[in-house]
């Protein structure tokens, strides 16, 4: 196998563009708590929904259009933004391969995708809080458990589909090399399929997705072409860990546990809203941004022990993908590939890590891996007084 090595300059080059997402970030989160503030307290939540109600009286009617006037506008004002972020970047740094035209129409299908679930998810969530007012919180936080496992059983076969190709792997050793990994780990997956990920970017990745029977191992056409088998298969092991581990319940019962405080919150703030704000009482939908504002704030509050967390689950995916197959060097070799490929920082600074970061960051994960190498080299080296035939 060839050793594959940090590339300075790519390095140099991550760094750059580490720092205008994590400035683009910062912008993002401002447009989203100005326009929320905004739409409170200047009166316009107010001012619009008794607009809304000079059309209709329905409840239903009222919050569908609310919400859906309330997320158009957000988009329309981040857009700029989204555009510069998600196509001029990767564009100038040579991570994106796709026209504007496919960027478009898949800003379009992901907002409409988007918009649809969220109306529903809106729309029960006031009809909870007209009928349980005392309740609702913890209700629409049950409700939330329900809706991500149906999603993340789904996904594989409703949602990705939209924006990706699946094709059954056509390389049959390696894909019985896969199969037999994911037997060895006590899973078992539906096939392996390769995604056109090359379409939209040159970066690369593998997954397993789905949950229980539309689990499937998936390998972006972009590692297939320049990723040897032993480091394709050390990828997937990592990704077989998380469900060994299970990482993927323990991941949904820790974003239910932030909905559930977000929410929480959520509901002492209308309490508090109907009062300094004078609204109608708690499914009054003009005060939907103190909702966004709870739920969201918990979220970017949270986001340092979230990401610590995962981190921490990460670096154990790793371990196993070590221990499961052996091939610390593929494994090595495979970080360095993706940290070149794909411009991922490998040693960002400690706090950017700390608080932006959901996995370790690739110079410590090559480090494990040496560590593991060392170690697994000096058991394996006869020590004095040892016989040998």
């Amino acid at each position: 196998m060839t050793e594959a090595t940090l590339d300075p300059e790519r390095q140099r080059k991550a760094k750059e563009y580490a720092r205008i997402r994590h400035r683009l970030l910062v912008a993002d989160l401002t447009i989203a708590a100005v326009y929320v503030l905004a739409l409170l307290l200047s009166g316009l939540s107010v001012w619009f929904k008794a607009q809304l109600l000079l059309v209709t009286t329905q409840p239903l009617a009222v919050v569908a259009l609310y919400f859906v006037a309330f997320s158009i506008v957000y988009w329309l004002f981040d857009l700029p933004l989204s555009y510069y972020g998600g196509y001029v970047l990767p564009h100038r740094y040579g991570l994106s391969t796709q026209s504007l035209r496919g960027w478009l129409a898949d800003q379009a299908k992901g907002a409409a995708l988007g918009l649809s679930i969220g109306l529903v998810a809106v729309e029960v969530m006031y009809y909870l809080l007209r009928t349980f007012p005392a309740t609702w919180w913890l209700l629409t936080s049950a409700l939330f458990l329900f809706f991500i496992i149906v999603f993340a059983n789904l996904a594989p076969l409703l949602i990705v589909p939209l924006f990706f190709r699946f094709t059954p792997l056509e390389d049959e050793e390696l894909m019985s090399r896969l199969i037999s990994l994911a037997e060895k780990a006590g899973t078992r997956v539906r096939g392996v399929f390769t995604i056109d990920l090359s379409t939209k970017t040159t970066t690369a990745n593998a997954a397993l997705m789905g949950l229980g029977n539309t689990r499937r191992i998936v390998l972006g056409d972009t590692l297939l072409k320049d990723y040897e088998a032993d480091e394709i298969e050390t990828v997937l092991a990592h990704e077989l860990g998380h469900h060994v581990h299970g990482d993927i319940w323990c991941g949904i019962a820790v974003q239910t546990a932030l909905t559930l405080v977000g929410l929480f919150l959520a509901d002492r703030l209308l309490r508090w809203g109907v009062a300094y704000f004078a609204f109608e009482g708690l499914a009054d939908v003009a005060a939907f941004p103190l909702v966004v504002l709870a739920v969201g704030g918990i979220a970017v509050l949270a986001m340092p022990l979230a990401n610590a967390y995962s981190r921490r689950r990460e670096g154990l995916a790793d371990q196993f993908s070590l221990q499961m197959t052996g091939k610390p060097q593929a494994f090595i070799s495979a970080m360095t590939k993706l940290a070149n490929q794909n411009l991922a920082e490998a040693e960002p600074e400690p706090w950017v890590e700390f608080l932006l970061y959901s996995h370790p960051a690739i110079g410590k994960r090559i480090k494990r891996a040496q560590g593991f190498k060392s170690s697994s080299m000096e058991e394996n080296t006869p020590k004095q007084g040892d016989c040998y035939t």
